[in-house]
């Protein structure tokens, strides 16, 4: 009955948040990029179906979903202006673009790590505590890194009681079966897979810190204020990608094997990935986390890790980047904002108004 007046609201929410105008100008065709991992290959369903198409051409806008395989190159491409948004987690979302002063808006918040990551130590019926003294393989200033800290923290530990012992991705199994580090903090599948091969513990894992490895689509603010119409546009093609899999019938079960065809992954290895994914299905549960206290919190936690690790490029502090959040919550320099959480246009999924 009141759509219209709906549709003029949400609009006007828009110009005032976004400061764009109606007349801007697109700048297509729009670039995105994805990887394939759980936060990720979702996007390549979107796309290979033509959903992203479907929802693009509502809002007479072309956007190209392409697949970055190489993570580090995703983020390199997308901090350069390459792509106009990315599939990142939040610690790089921080580390990467925002370090480098391209202001970014997490558009979309898909869900979080929720055992995905994990510390395997070799033995059995071990704990975090018995890391204490060891050498622990990881891919370093990553969210393995962070995840390795929150677990030292857990039990009054720090990073001067392990032996850090950097490593490629590619390496991870093969350092950790050789025997050269009694630890390794890793992903699945390859943490379950080594898990299964060898005689260890997990003894942390991403289930013990939910909501802080957090999979995001980042857009870059510039583009997103000069062309709404993008991210109304993703955001209705994320939504509707997450409805068909998670259906509970033979057309969901086909969504997920088709997904796991995307990801390279046999079907089993994918729905366990899954299994320990949070995802927020449905836009009311996105922007009840984007609105929550303890988003705040997370990011002020992943800012001091990140500066403590110098990966905030010439930040002087923690502090020296900001980041807004829901309802003008702000960390850190509300002068230097570089990293937004916005939810106004999962708002809009909400209130139907997409």
């Amino acid at each position: 009955m009141h759509r219209p007046r709906s549709l003029a609201i949400a609009l006007l929410v828009l110009l005032s948040i976004f400061g764009c105008s109606t007349s801007a100008l697109a700048r297509e065709p729009f670039r995105v990029c994805w990887n394939a991992a759980a936060g990720g290959t979702p996007w390549g369903y979107a796309a290979q179906k033509q959903i992203v198409a479907k929802w693009a051409r509502k809002y007479r806008i072309s956007i190209d979903v392409v697949q970055v395989n190489d993570y580090s190159e995703a983020l390199q491409q997308y901090s350069a202006g390459q792509f106009d948004g990315c599939t990142l987690n939040n610690l790089d979302a921080l580390t990467h673009p925002a370090a480098r002063g391209v202001d970014s808006t997490a558009l979309i918040i898909g869900g979080f790590s929720n055992g995905n990551d994990g510390i395997l130590l070799r033995g059995k019926g071990l704990r975090a505590q018995d890391l204490k003294g060891k050498a622990v393989s990881l891919v370093a200033n990553s969210v393995s890194h962070y995840l390795l800290t929150r677990a030292l923290q857990s039990v009054q530990l720090s990073e001067d009681d392990v032996t850090l012992s950097p490593v490629a991705a590619a390496d991870l199994a093969a350092r950790y079966a050789s025997g050269e580090a009694a630890a390794v903090v890793t992903w699945n599948p390859l943490l379950a897979q080594l898990q299964a091969a060898n005689d260890s513990s997990l003894v942390f894992n991403s289930h013990h810190i939910p909501g802080e490895i957090l999979h995001l689509m980042v857009v870059n603010t510039e583009t997103l204020r000069s062309n709404p119409a993008l991210g109304r546009a993703l955001t209705g093609a994320w939504f509707e990608t997450q409805k068909l899999m998670s259906a509970r019938d033979d057309k969901g079960a086909a969504v997920i094997s088709a997904m796991a065809r995307i990801a390279g992954m046999e079907l089993a290895d994918y729905q366990a990935q899954l299994s320990k994914t949070r995802s927020y299905i449905t836009p009311r549960a996105a922007v009840s986390f984007a609105q929550s206290t303890a988003l705040p919190v997370t990011m002020q936690r992943v800012a001091e890790f990140a500066f403590g690790h110098q990966l905030l490029g010439k930040a002087l502090s923690a502090q020296s980047i900001g980041m807004s959040f829901a309802n003008g919550v702000v960390v850190g320099s509300p002068a230097n904002i570089k990293l937004r959480f916005e939810p106004t246009f999962m708002q809009l999924a909400v209130d139907g108004t997409l």
